[in-house]
């Protein structure tokens, strides 16, 4: 790993270092989202059905949003219904989709958050990233194993 100033004392990567840097992130993220009138857990489940390459079912954004966030399906609904009443998502038939303000708004989050994104990133080598990233990949992967088997 490259050093600089703030790093050559940095801790070594554990659970701790990693809540710390995703809780950072994420009250960027949520500051910014708090200006458009719309939660994390909303901001996540709009964007499971504004990437999907079909229309989802309400089943299919639950699973995967579950999937992404491990919240309790029941909340991820009212997440839905949520969505809904902000006509962010509209019902077609069996199935859920984004509306034009549901995707406008992400594209203003995205172009809001862009350049924070930046300045948090920026300067990191490209060899740093591709280590953090192996290695959060596999803290990941061993996580979701573990839940799986405390929730089996």
């Amino acid at each position: 790993m490259t050093t600089t100033a703030s790093t050559a004392t940095a801790p070594a990567a554990d659970a701790r270092v990693l809540g710390l840097a995703h809780y950072a992130a994420r009250g960027l993220l949520e500051h910014v989202l708090a200006l458009h009138g719309i939660t994390f857990q909303q901001q996540v489940t709009l964007r499971a059905a504004v990437t999907a390459d079909a229309p989802r079912t309400p089943d299919d954004l639950v699973t995967q949003v579950r999937d992404t966030l491990k919240a309790d399906p029941a909340n991820i609904r009212a997440t839905l219904d949520e969505l809904l009443a902000k006509q962010l998502l509209v019902a077609d038939g069996a199935h859920l989709r984004p509306t034009d303000t549901g995707r406008e708004l992400l594209a203003a989050v995205g172009a809001q958050t862009a350049p924070i994104t930046a300045r948090v990133w920026g300067g990191i080598p490209d060899e740093d990233l591709a280590a953090a990233g192996r290695v959060l990949a596999l803290v990941t992967e061993r996580a979701n194993t573990e839940l799986a088997t405390l929730t089996a």
